[in-house]
């Protein structure tokens, strides 16, 4: 076979793969993730369903297709955005971060909602999405681990019975930083994700009318929470 034939395929094989996530993604705005289907999704496509199975053997990993180019869609844009204040203070970076999230959030609900919101019954991620849902974490722990280094983080306090915790999260997470400091990277790491949900969600609704100065305020504050000044 030429490398012209074969090149042809792989672009071919590219672009049906970009078409079926691209038709998942139309059914779980519609329906919900509970309700994708790879025989709708083919019969959308105009293929038959054992053509769509070469690309994707079960519905399940076509969910974790969706679900991993999620994550790595709103690490990029994390990342992006960390990238263009690299040289600023550390709340500045933490900030930047936070709502790069929420920009992405706000203009992919679906897929948000997907990553997290309630989980699909019968599915479990595998490994295979660690890497990509944990870009943003990594970017929050080196904007603290730079804090630390130039000794510009004031370590959070940890109660007694915390402690054994904090180091287990710790040497898991971050052994190079103090165990309070990743005990309130986790805690900030989730609530940032609870304000970017309660408003995607509605939970704001007739409580909070200014949400973008809001965000930025509830942000900063998570910012010190785990000793950035």
């Amino acid at each position: 076979m030429s490398s012209t034939v074969r090149g042809a395929r792989a672009r071919a094989r590219i672009e049906v793969t970009a078409a079926i996530k691209e038709e998942a993604r139309r059914q779980l705005a519609a329906e919900g993730p509970t309700k994708l289907s790879l025989r709708a999704v083919a019969r959308e496509l105009g293929m038959v369903s054992s053509a769509l199975y070469r690309y994707f053997p079960s519905r399940d990993d076509l969910l974790t297709a969706l679900i991993i180019d999620a994550y790595d869609s709103l690490g990029e844009r994390a990342e992006t955005a960390q990238a263009t204040v690299a040289d600023a203070a550390p709340v500045e970076r933490w900030v930047a971060v936070g709502e790069a999230v929420r920009g992405w959030a706000l203009a992919h609900p679906q897929e948000y909602a997907l990553i997290y919101g309630t989980p699909v019954p019968g599915y479990s991620a595998p490994q295979t999405t660690v890497p990509a849902a944990a870009r943003v974490g990594l970017l929050l722990i080196d904007i603290v681990r730079d804090a630390h280094r130039r000794h510009e983080l004031e370590v959070p306090l940890l109660t007694d019975e915390l402690v054994p915790e904090a180091v287990r999260m710790g040497a898991e997470l971050a052994p190079d930083l103090p165990p309070g400091a990743v005990t309130a990277l986790v805690a900030a790491w989730s609530q940032l994700y609870g304000l970017v949900g309660f408003e995607l969600f509605g939970q704001f609704n007739r409580v909070v009318e200014e949400r973008e100065p809001f965000f930025r305020y509830a942000v900063t504050r998570l910012a010190h929470g785990v000793g950035l000044r």
